[in-house]
């Protein structure tokens, strides 16, 4: 049976973190030479980019499928040519990636939310939305759900993008390497806000993106094993390994990308002159 993934909108505006947690416990600062900081008895982390360098963090476990929920409020003001990003991620050459990456802007117009999906190092499955509220002004919870049958990405409950797996068609899917989750704020003025056109304002600096609410439902990869029984099946709680979007989220789901999706490279014709790739017709 179907579970639903959608909290009607009312609802999805008020954040809440279902879990106390404490950065300090899941996640280590990887870079940023003190950029990154851990307060508040580990439940706040902070990122910060000046312009040496930016700063990023990642998990202390590997997953094989979960539901990572993160809080994040993004940089206020000027952000353009800064980059906030929140992902999963394999290592090596032929790595596996589910991305969430939100591309500043000028003060005043709103960030672009930048989804992707790469598989065995291939994405060109991007996605790119605006969002309907001001995320700098507040925290909001922004999430991957990763099971074998699809990744579904959410905002604040509310679901903007399903990737099915459609091996079926020939679609690779990301299913076999354990990934980290990874965050990071660093400057690509050189790409980020309109192709590179508008650059950072460095007078600016330093910028700062900040974190709570780090919620994992996963099966933890340790030692070559999963944390779940035959590697899938049943989760912690089970459902969200088999979790999928009922009529209700769909329909909302159909809404955001009505309004606020401003690039789907499945209508991307222009840069698939040989044909789109086959998932996008898949049912």
């Amino acid at each position: 049976m179907a579970h639903s993934y959608f909290l009607p909108l009312f609802i999805s505006l008020i954040v809440i973190s279902s879990v106390s947690a404490n950065f300090q416990r899941d996640v280590e600062i990887t870079w940023g030479d003190g950029r990154g900081q851990i307060t508040n008895n580990g439940e706040l982390l902070t990122l910060s980019l000046d312009k040496s360098s930016g700063s990023g963090f990642q998990s202390k476990n590997e997953y094989l499928f979960g539901k990572i929920d993160m809080q994040m409020k993004l940089v206020p003001g000027n952000s353009a040519g800064t980059v906030t990003t929140l992902y999963l991620k394999s290592p090596g050459t032929t790595w596996d990636e589910i991305d969430f990456e939100f591309l500043g802007n000028l003060s005043g117009d709103p960030y672009t939310l930048h989804t992707n999906v790469y598989t065995q190092g291939k994405g060109d499955k991007e996605q790119q939305f605006k969002l309907w509220f001001d995320p700098t002004a507040d925290f909001h919870t922004y999430t991957i759900l990763w099971n074998p049958q699809r990744i579904i990405f959410t905002v604040d409950g509310t679901p903007i993008r399903e990737f099915k797996n459609m091996e079926s068609v020939g679609t690779l899917f990301p299913k076999n390497q354990p990934m980290r989750m990874y965050s990071s704020l660093w400057n690509a003025d050189d790409w980020a806000t309109r192709g590179g056109l508008v650059k950072t304002d460095w007078s600016k600096a330093p910028f700062t993106a900040s974190y709570r609410g780090f919620n994992q439902e996963a099966c933890v990869w340790s030692n070559g094993k999963s944390s779940c029984p035959n590697g899938s099946g049943q989760g912690p709680t089970g459902s969200w390994l088999s979790q999928e979007l009922d009529s209700t989220a769909q329909e909302r789901m159909r809404w955001v990308q009505k309004n606020y999706m401003i690039y789907n490279y499945c209508t991307d014709t222009k840069r698939f002159p040989q044909g789109l790739p086959k998932e996008c017709f898949a049912a």
